[in-house]
């Protein structure tokens, strides 16, 4: 058993209880782009594709939803308040090796701070892009990540795991699993510290990262990682249980986590139920006592909040949480959105997060 990890309890945001007026108006100016026939017609597509489970349905479902994803995340990236952090550090490519599941070399897009250019004991951030494990790609959120590397002053790793359904668990948390491997074994050659490690990933991201911490632990390997941040994680398979019981941003959301879940994640679903490679929240007691120190950050009104506060809990218990982070008022992706008090909020967290847990 890993020792107990001492939060220093930093902080003590305050339910807000109803949406942040920027969440607020994300919200509404969502729910008028719906209302366009077109749009209509693709939700009630969607729907209908929820309730089937073969591979035509699959194929479509991805399809659409990718073709809905990405172009708003492209046109996200455009946003002038990303642009410092291109300006603010190199951008380098380097490819992992791996063989789970063939031979295959993971892309890993790199983003050094200029400031820290020829040093060689820098701290490293190993990211996972969200999209639900399913969509989007290093590149589709190098603008937005590239800040992350000049705000905090880390190198940033941002891992172009493959994605589901054309891969399927656990190859895809394997990819993310042999990046972080890699930085560390090749830590020297890298600039890296290697006690200066850090893992994330948001939303299906931030599965791949509570994937990872699962075959880290299970390996006992939970040394090579100083951090672990899951952020608006996809944790377990809360979306299957009864939608009566569940928030707004859940029940709207369960049938089609259910669909990723089941049909474009799992490579058998049945078998894999239980498994915490496929649900990183149902890891045993002995496995989370094995988890990296990690710190959980999430929105209020998230659609992941039942499941990411359940697995705090368990965290806490077992010794290896060091913060619970809920931004007030915060929908799932409001804190990624530049302008908003839900963004400002986030910065700052993440910001006092490296200088106190990462850097010290």
């Amino acid at each position: 058993m890993a020792t107990r990890v001492v939060s220093k309890n930093l902080f003590n945001f305050k339910p807000l209880g109803k949406l942040d007026p920027g969440a607020k108006a994300l919200a509404e100016q969502h729910e008028q782009m719906r209302t366009s026939p077109e749009a209509k017609d693709m939700v009630k597509r969607i729907e209908e594709l929820c309730l089937r489970h073969d591979p035509e349905s699959n194929k479509e479902y991805t399809e659409i939803l990718r073709a809905a994803v990405v172009p708003v995340m492209v046109a996200l990236a455009e946003n002038e308040a990303f642009a410092f952090g291109g300006e603010q550090t190199n951008t380098t490519f380097i490819k992992v090796p791996t063989s789970h599941d063939g031979e295959f070399d993971v892309p890993v897009e790199v983003y050094t701070p200029k400031c820290l250019e020829g040093e060689t004991k820098r701290a490293a951030y190993i990211q996972a892009h969200g999209g639900g494990a399913m969509s989007l790609s290093a590149a589709d959120v190098r603008k937005s990540v590239q800040c992350i590397a000049a705000t905090l002053n880390v190198v940033v790793f941002n891992v172009d795991y493959r994605l589901a359904p054309e891969t399927k668990c656990p190859n895809n948390i394997k990819d993310f699993y042999e990046v972080i491997k890699y930085v560390s074994k090749n830590a020297e050659s890298l600039g890296i510290d290697p006690a200066k490690i850090v893992i994330a990933g948001e939303s299906g991201g931030g599965y791949i990262c509570l994937g990872a911490m699962v075959l880290l632990a299970e390996n006992n390997e939970t040394n090579l990682v100083k951090l672990a941040m899951p952020q608006i994680p996809m944790v377990d398979d809360y979306c299957f249980s009864d939608p009566l019981a569940m928030t707004k941003e859940e029940r709207e959301a369960h049938a089609s986590m259910r669909k990723i879940w089941r049909d474009l994640i799992a490579a058998d679903f049945e078998e894999q139920k239980s498994s915490p490679h496929l649900f990183p929240g149902k890891a045993s007691e002995e496995l989370l006592e094995k988890f990296p120190p990690t710190i959980i950050l999430e929105s209020e009104f998230d659609m992941f909040i039942t499941e990411a506060s359940r697995l705090a809990n368990r965290l806490r218990r077992a010794g290896r949480l060091l913060e619970f982070v809920v931004i007030p008022g915060a929908t799932h992706m409001s804190i990624y959105i530049p302008g908003t008090k839900n963004n400002e909020d986030f910065t700052e967290t993440i910001k006092t997060i490296a200088t106190e847990y990462i850097h010290s």
